[in-house]
């Protein structure tokens, strides 16, 4: 057996190290730990070398004793060591994890949290979660610590956020103020240094933080604390979607059907980790609906009212939705490239701004339209991005109430849904 200790925020207890031939760990953690003198000592840094000295001191027989930070089951060595040598061959003791002891810390209860690890993977799935939900716990690494982490939150879902940009004609966009966020930077945890600093994303942007940084907690301190729950986890899904039209303000049935919003939804496939761009979002009801599945969401809208009842539609089923006031496709300029993009209603510039999404987008465009004229049009630029392009024509009846307690089959307006899907060898080679 190979024998995982999780150090929690100390030392690995002595009893467990006792009889170990082989000790390999951190050097902080063999520093700090009861190693046996005659034991060989194995310093971590590339794994492949550690792991075939751990094989060759298996094939002898030899006790060998593996120590890790926090809970090594959890975004820990656990996972690598499976692998290699199969659960079976692993006892593991858990310590406690630099997440629970971070929330501990500051008292908050994180059964609610997400928890996200930013430590050799790519920043912005870490700064779509926090954006999209009230309480992260992001685990830090080089290149990707509060610094990186904050600057992109102070942004406010674009690139340059917070304020308008200008066209040709005076403004064309304006961009929301930064998501009311709170980081709170826990750093050398079981340490002596041991701190857990309160800043706000804009002050974390403007700061060194050097390189014992732990975890850093993201937190919309108003939703901090929630309502009990029975089940673990802030990505369980909602209860339903593709709600009906009723669960949203709108004006005048300008909302996209909940028929036309499910296949919409299908093809989005927005998730936790996602940025996904609701271009004209009319009542916003595919921004919120893409919100609740996990997804953080801009909505871009160029009438001032609708902004309104986006952020109305939002509040009333508690996501965020940062609205971008403004006309596509110049409003997309200084937006962050989205995973994927839901494009709604459109004039005679509807085929320019579904070929301005299509270019930027990284998974899918989604496209709804009343036009048959426009389909040739939208499908040309679809395919002329790189994206492979299917649809449908979505007509459905429903079931509606005749005097005389019978019922007939009302029509609703027939809507042309196209959807593009990114060819991944298009994206590796020409896109980019």
């Amino acid at each position: 057996m190979i024998t995982v200790v999780g150090t929690g925020t100390g030392a690995a207890p002595a009893e467990l190290l006792a009889g170990a031939e082989l000790v390999v760990g951190g050097r902080r953690h063999l520093d700090a730990a009861a190693v046996p003198a005659d034991a060989e000592r194995v310093v971590l840094g590339p794994l492949a070398p550690a792991l075939d000295i751990i094989e060759r001191h298996r094939d002898k027989g030899s006790r060998v004793v593996v120590l890790a930070s926090g809970d090594p089951g959890f975004f820990g060595i656990v996972r690598v060591l499976a692998e290699r040598f199969g659960s079976g061959a692993l006892d593991v003791r858990p310590g406690v994890s630099s997440v629970a002891a971070a929330f501990a810390r500051v008292g908050v209860p994180w059964d609610d949290a997400v928890v996200v690890s930013a430590h050799g993977r790519d920043l912005r799935t870490a700064v779509n979660a926090c954006r999209a939900r009230p309480k992260v716990a992001v685990l830090t690494g080089p290149g990707a610590g509060p610094a990186e982490l904050g600057a992109a939150l102070a942004a406010g879902g674009g690139k340059e956020g917070g304020r308008a940009t200008a066209g040709a004609s005076g403004p064309v966009a304006q961009f929301p103020a930064p998501l009311k966020r709170v980081l709170l930077v826990a750093s050398a945890l079981g340490t002596e240094d041991e701190r857990v600093e309160r800043v706000t994303p804009a002050e974390a942007a403007g700061r060194d933080w050097g390189t014992a940084v732990s975890v850093v907690l993201c937190l919309d301190e108003r939703r901090a604390i929630g309502a009990v729950r029975t089940v673990a986890g802030a990505a369980v899904a909602p209860p339903g979607w593709a709600l009906a039209e009723g669960e949203f303000a709108h004006r005048d049935s300008m909302i996209t059907k909940f028929e036309v919003r499910a296949l919409a939804l299908a093809r989005l496939g927005p998730r936790l980790g996602d940025l996904v761009w609701d271009v004209g979002a009319g009542s916003g009801s595919v921004a919120v609906e893409c919100a609740r599945l996990g997804a953080a969401v801009v909505a871009v809208e160029k009438a001032p009212d609708g902004v309104e009842r986006i952020r109305a539609n939002a509040a009333a089923h508690g996501v965020d939705v940062q609205v971008v006031h403004g006309s596509a496709p110049d409003a997309l300029a200084e937006l962050d490239d989205p995973d994927a993009v839901f494009v709604g209603g459109g004039g005679r510039e509807l085929p320019e701004i579904v070929a301005a999404c299509a270019r930027r987008a990284r998974r899918s465009v989604v496209v709804a339209m009343a036009a048959l004229d426009r389909v040739p049009a939208v499908r040309a630029a679809l395919t002329g991005a790189g994206l492979d392009c299917e649809g449908v024509l979505l007509q459905s009846s429903r079931l509606a109430p005749l005097p005389g307690d019978v019922t007939r089959l009302a029509a609703t307006n027939p809507v042309f849904l196209l959807w593009g899907v990114r060819n991944p060898v298009y994206r590796e080679g020409v896109a980019q």
